[in-house]
């Protein structure tokens, strides 16, 4: 993943110290249960986990889901909040899907926050994922709508967020279907010439 794994891991230990980023990974986790018939029959898989704040959110609603990041610091966190809950359903995973081999297992449901966007392949990610779900399955993707480039600043080299048609249309072309957008959150943060608001939208699309 063309995440900065080393800047990623120094964040890790204070990354849930954030009140947004916890409300952000429960809005999102409301969202999926809004647009998604999750079951307790259901694995799971997400990709770009960081700590796993919205894998914690959703994992009491599903058989199992497997956590997957390309940054050891996060995984560490991750599996210290683990063991410390007691929870026996999550289970980490170091991936990198730019780079790695496919996981040989395959999943009802995948999702995915804040990490579209530092991908350079979105075609090659999207095809990834579909081989990865199980039919029927869903994937739900949560991430920045279209933006200036404030929300990274200039010396960020990925994507500048996405205009939810294009973004369908790659979806399309990957083999998914009924795909549909919803506005899930707001992040309002202060940029270059004051406070600025990002709303985030949540894409299900479905494999049939």
């Amino acid at each position: 993943m063309n995440k900065p794994a080393m800047s990623f891991d120094s964040k890790a230990t204070t990354w849930d110290t954030d009140p947004m980023k916890v409300a952000r990974a429960c809005a999102v986790a409301q969202g999926i249960r809004t647009h998604v018939p999750l079951t307790l029959q259901m694995t799971a898989f997400e990709y770009g986990c960081g700590t796993g704040l919205l894998g914690f959110a959703l994992q009491a609603h599903l058989q199992h889901i497997t956590l997957a990041d390309s940054s050891t610091g996060m995984l560490a966190v991750l599996q210290e909040k683990i063991r410390s809950s007691g929870i026996a359903n999550m289970r980490p995973m170091k991936l990198d899907l730019e780079t790695d081999p496919l996981p040989q297992e395959n999943y009802q449901l995948i999702v995915t926050l804040m990490t579209f966007h530092h991908i350079p392949d979105i075609d090659s990610l999207l095809r990834k994922m579909y081989s990865l779900l199980s039919a029927p399955g869903y994937l739900c993707v949560t991430d920045l709508d279209s933006e200036d480039g404030s929300f990274h600043g200039p010396d960020f080299s990925g994507h500048c967020g996405f205009d939810r048609e294009d973004l369908r249309q790659k979806a399309s072309q990957a083999g998914f279907r009924n795909i549909g957008f919803s506005t899930v959150f707001n992040i309002r943060k202060v940029v270059a010439g004051g406070e600025k608001d990002f709303p985030l939208f949540l894409m299900v699309a479905e494999k049939s």
